[in-house]
């Protein structure tokens, strides 16, 4: 098994998140499963759960990501960060967590771009997602804060194509050196303050940064269900705003998926 920095990453986690432990295990079939499974039996610290290899790796719409047999060993990074929140509002908060892990492994901010609502895109290509999945803890009151789960998974290497609506890109096209232990090190502490941000000010300090990276900003786009305009960035509630025949439309992301249009760009 690698060595992941288990013990400097707590150090620096810990200060804004007490309790906060990094957890690797040799093989799951998501971490995001996993994690929602502990949640769901009351086990609901603060832990980030890393995997040197997933079996069933999943993504957003239940879509597969990410697992065994279509990625080498090495060639991703694949985790999931685990905590109790109690955000004013949820809307945004995956355009958030792209901001902190773009900014963190694209730091002069030249390649890596955003795609509404939950990829992360290098020249067009699909870098890596995000999943963000919620749960109450047991015998919790609906007040209380839930237990959220923010899945990531990043190529480090080239991946198989098969299978996907759009082709795959992998970090080492940025940074030759990339390793998983040493990516995951590199953006644990900027993600978790990053999440703890938006759960005290929600998505709005997060727009500029959002903007600066946004993939679909001034594109004609289709959402999954077929409606068409030109993207125009997003709200402070991180919902895509489109300009259409109406005028501008907000999108939120548990309404539709939304793709460019063949043959337009900025």
């Amino acid at each position: 098994m690698q060595h992941w920095f288990q013990a400097e990453i707590e150090q620096a986690v810990a200060p804004l998140l007490p309790g906060f432990a990094v957890e690797v295990l040799a093989e799951v079939d998501s971490t995001n499963t996993e994690l929602m499974r502990r949640a769901r039996a009351g086990r609901c610290d603060p832990v980030l759960l890393v995997t040197e290899r997933q079996s069933a790796g999943r993504g957003r719409l239940g879509r597969p990501w990410l697992s065994a047999d279509v990625q080498p060993a090495g060639g991703a990074l694949t985790f999931s960060l685990g905590l109790p929140l109690a955000p004013r509002d949820w809307s945004g908060l995956s355009l958030a967590v792209g901001v902190a892990i773009a900014d963190s492994v694209d730091a002069g901010g030249n390649r890596l771009r955003l795609k509404w609502p939950n990829d992360l895109w290098l020249d067009e290509r699909k870098l890596g997602g995000i999943l963000i999945e919620t749960a109450w803890p047991q015998h919790a009151a609906e007040s209380a804060a839930r237990y959220v789960v923010i899945g990531v998974g990043l190529n480090l290497a080239p991946r198989s194509a098969e299978g996907l609506v759009t082709p795959p890109a992998w970090l080492r096209e940025i940074d030759d050196n990339a390793t998983a232990p040493a990516v995951l090190r590199q953006l644990a502490s900027p993600l978790v303050a990053a999440v703890l941000r938006f759960a005290d000010a929600g998505f709005a300090p997060f727009v500029a940064r959002f903007a600066a990276r946004d993939a679909l900003a001034g594109r004609d786009v289709v959402t999954s269900d077929g409606t068409m305009g030109r993207a125009a960035g997003v709200a402070d509630d991180g919902a895509l705003l489109l300009r259409g025949a109406d005028g501008v439309v907000p999108i939120t992301s548990n309404e539709v998926s939304v793709r460019p249009r063949a043959g337009t760009s900025t």
